[in-house]
């Protein structure tokens, strides 16, 4: 009788650990890529300016007469308390609620909506009434990203390029686990004061069409846990479930032969 139950007790424990494992399909990622394999590009990266991001502006021309006004100072900042030693850096225009920078002799410019060509285009413009064959430089300096949930390092990224993919932040972040569902990656994105959900399934090619497969800046990722990882957050962490398991039979067989 004891052995009967032992065994039902047994099977019933490796039943419940063969149905956490996870499949291939499950683990593997652009599973419907083959040798040879080849897909158009469809989405196309374009960086649009929004209250709150941060840009360094360069103005340059081949005549320097009179581009001072239109460039802000380097400053230098001390590395430590106490130093003499300092590094330069350069300040930035902060885009306002109102979508305009406030810019030395031209005033206000409404940058809000517009890519970093058009943004380019208009200073361009505006400068050339002041300097002959203006050239603008515009960099985005707070493009940040962020990366939680089942992976190895979460956490907020800066990017320095102003382009990263979903694939490449998410290697950034070390990573999904191996507890971290592939087919169920939230993307979420503010755009046009509201928020924006898109969920991802990186075991497909289609992530590459997805409309999240570039980033914007404060894009936020997160990667859901699997059942297996909900399930076994009841669990000590340090304690693998087998332990767990044969703890449990230990004891029913220890209360049985009493």
């Amino acid at each position: 009788m004891i052995i009967k139950i032992v065994r039902t007790l047994f099977l019933y424990s490796t039943a419940i650990l063969l149905t956490s494992c996870a499949s291939k399909k499950d683990i593997v990622y652009f599973q419907d890529i083959t040798n040879a394999y080849e897909k158009e590009v469809k989405v196309q990266y374009k960086t649009i300016f929004e209250p709150d991001d941060l840009l360094s502006i360069t103005v340059s021309s081949s005549d320097m007469q009179g581009l001072e006004p239109f460039n802000l100072p380097a400053v230098s900042i001390n590395t430590m308390p106490g130093s003499v030693v300092g590094e330069r850096k350069q300040l930035t225009y902060l885009i306002k609620n109102d979508g305009a920078i406030d810019f030395p002799v031209l005033g206000k410019i409404k940058l809000e909506g517009l890519s970093l060509i058009q943004a380019t285009n208009v200073l361009k413009e505006k400068l050339s009434d002041y300097i002959k064959d203006p050239i603008v430089h515009i960099e985005l300096v707070n493009f940040k990203i962020t990366v939680l949930g089942e992976v190895n390092k979460p956490g907020t990224f800066t990017i320095p390029n102003e382009r990263i993919s979903i694939i490449e932040a998410l290697g950034l972040a070390g990573d999904l686990t191996i507890t971290g569902k592939r087919k169920d990656i939230l993307v979420i994105r503010e755009q046009d004061g509201k928020y924006k959900y898109h969920r991802i399934d990186i075991t497909s090619d289609q992530v590459f069409n997805s409309p999240v497969f570039y980033l914007k800046q404060n894009d936020a990722i997160y990667v859901t846990p699997n059942k297996a990882k909900i399930k076994s957050s009841s669990y000590n962490k340090n304690t693998p479930i087998w332990v767990s398991v044969a703890s449990v039979l230990l004891s029913v067989v220890i209360l049985l032969t009493r």
